[in-house]
């Protein structure tokens, strides 16, 4: 193995070395509660030096709390967080940030600065801690645009990036310093399974290329299965597992079984072709007719030709997944059967009719059929579940108010929310302010339901809770609903219609056996690039 490069921002201080069995981070009997809610309790996590550790657990277990303590950036109630051999609660706040300039972090959400182009970005850390000329870090910052694959892309701001390519960037400035150690948030969350498959080598390339220690917080379970050195499962605020992927895959503790069979991909796997959904003969001929069609739709950004000729059916009363890769134009699709794009050419027909060319105020009466739910719950912090779910009534109906009682308690009561009415959306669970986003949509009686993105961020049994969710909504209300979808085990539960974008147009479109069994390499690694089986 050729020798680790210095750290430039502590370019003095000696290497943690890769093969010592001793940590290079430690928590030792940690706990820590927020406002009387124990998040870790008695926890104890080793991170070895010169491996992955991917960490594992259920949405709100703790695990960004952990990445908080390992950097300093909070303290424990109790226990020891010792990092590079020093425990943190005996270091002044200096020494702290000196320590802190051995490790790295890349965060969910990319966390750039939208003001500053893509290679001010990435040598933020040198250019603000160092004296190196700024041509040598701009040299430097090149260098990884160039290995993580992001040519041509120095001088353009995070706004004009795709999300997977903001990934990079994020991952490039995580680099740039030399770390020890770098601290990954979900790295992956929101990005679809080609794209999760190119970040996860940019990862195994960078602990390859610069020796560094990882610890990884991710629900993605093909992803740990790529990465995993070590695998850390935290549950009740305890680690109660480690060790290899296979080892975790094989356990027996029953929190772990469930994480596992929350991720399972059954109706995505290569050997069973039985199928257990409700089986369309043919959806692109399904009668009735499609409440949503599009034919023969192009429509470009500038030089930017997203649909190319784009056919789509959106059968009655059936769940249509629409999938594809990042930026392929799924959210296109949609604003444009919401009328808030227009076609170059080609037809936009909803309930028969061909809106391309409707004035707005016939928009706003088609509207009135479709409901939303989007990716995060967007409730109104201020007002009660109830009087969320009531808000579209209240105004835009102008029910009377026995009216609007009566329907949000049957509506909560049909979506099994009911005994949270009166609690506020910042003391519910994720899934709850799910239940009630779709609540407040569903409560005006609308044909068809579009849900952008429902289960991204969501761990894998948290997914499940959500799948059931919209399953049950299509059932129980019998709507119509488009669901744009990165998850490829949610797409294969839940899709009675699968359409996947490719280049413009839709390169797999059936039932799920169908999409499946399309003899089309791009969309056989697309399906499967997801699988854990």
């Amino acid at each position: 193995m050729t020798s680790a490069p210095s750290n430039l921002l502590v370019p003095n201080a000696e290497r943690w070395p890769v093969d010592s069995d001793d940590p290079v981070i430690e928590l030792v009997d940690v706990s820590i509660s927020f406002g009387g809610n124990v998040v870790l309790d008695g926890l104890n996590l080793r991170i070895l030096p010169g491996k992955t550790t991917v960490i594992c657990g259920r949405s709100g277990s703790g695990k960004s709390v952990l990445l908080k303590l390992m950097m300093g950036l909070h303290p424990p109630d109790s226990g020891k967080v010792i990092a590079f051999g020093q425990d943190l609660a005996e270091l002044k706040p200096t020494e702290i940030i000196e320590l802190r300039k051995r490790m790295s972090m890349m965060f969910q959400n990319y966390a750039l600065f939208d003001s500053l182009d893509v290679e001010n970005n990435v040598g933020f850390s040198l250019l603000e801690n160092t004296k190196m000329r700024r041509a040598e870090i701009m040299e430097l910052a090149h260098d990884l645009l160039h290995i993580l694959d992001l040519p041509k892309t120095e001088h353009l701001l995070p706004s004009e990036l795709s999300g997977g390519m903001r990934k990079r960037v994020s991952l490039a400035r995580a680099l740039i310093s030399n770390p020890e150690v770098v601290l990954f948030d979900e790295p992956t969350t929101g990005l679809d399974p080609l794209m999760v498959e190119k970040v996860d080598e940019m990862l195994l390339l960078a602990r390859q290329k610069y020796h560094i220690t990882s610890a990884i917080i991710s629900h993605d379970m093909a992803s740990a299965k790529r990465l995993a050195d070590r695998i850390a499962f935290l549950h009740g605020g305890k680690i109660i597992f480690t060790g290899s992927y296979d080892e975790f895959h094989r356990s027996d503790l029953p929190s772990v079984r469930s994480f596992i069979e929350g991720a399972q991909t059954s109706r995505l796997s290569r050997t069973d072709v039985s199928g257990t959904w409700d089986r369309i003969e043919d959806p692109a001929t399904a009668q009735p007719p499609p409440v949503v069609e599009l034919v023969n739709v192009h429509k470009s950004f500038g030089d930017n030709h997203v649909l190319r000729g784009l056919d789509l059916k959106i059968p009655r009363g059936k769940i249509t997944v629409l999938i594809g890769a990042s930026g392929s134009g799924k959210s296109v699709i949609v604003r444009h059967i919401m009328g808030l794009f227009k076609p170059d050419s080609g037809e936009i027909r909803v309930f028969g009719q061909d809106i391309a060319e409707f004035k707005d105020e016939e928009m706003v009466a088609i509207r009135r059929h479709f409901g939303m739910v989007f990716q995060h719950a967007a409730l109104l912090d201020w007002l009660t579940v109830a009087e969320n779910v009531a808000f579209p009534l209240r105004e835009r109906e102008k029910l009377p108010r026995p009216e609007i009682r009566e329907r949000v308690a049957e509506t909560l009561e049909r979506l099994h929310i009911a005994d949270i009415a009166d609690k506020l959306p910042g003391t519910i669970s994720s899934g709850q302010q799910k239940r009630t986003a779709l609540a407040r949509a569903i409560i005006t009686h609308p044909e068809v339901m579009i849900y952008d993105e429902p289960t991204t961020g969501q761990d894998p049994i948290r997914t499940r809770q959500v799948d059931d969710m919209i399953v049950e909504a299509q059932e129980q209300f019998d709507i119509t609903s488009i669901v744009i979808s990165h998850d490829m085990a949610s797409t294969f539960r839940i899709g009675h219609v699968i359409a996947l974008l490719h280049q413009g147009k839709i390169a797999a479109y059936g039932d799920p056996e169908a999409v499946r069994a399309t003899d089309n390499d791009y969309v056989q690694h697309f399906i499967y690039a997801g699988s854990v089986e």
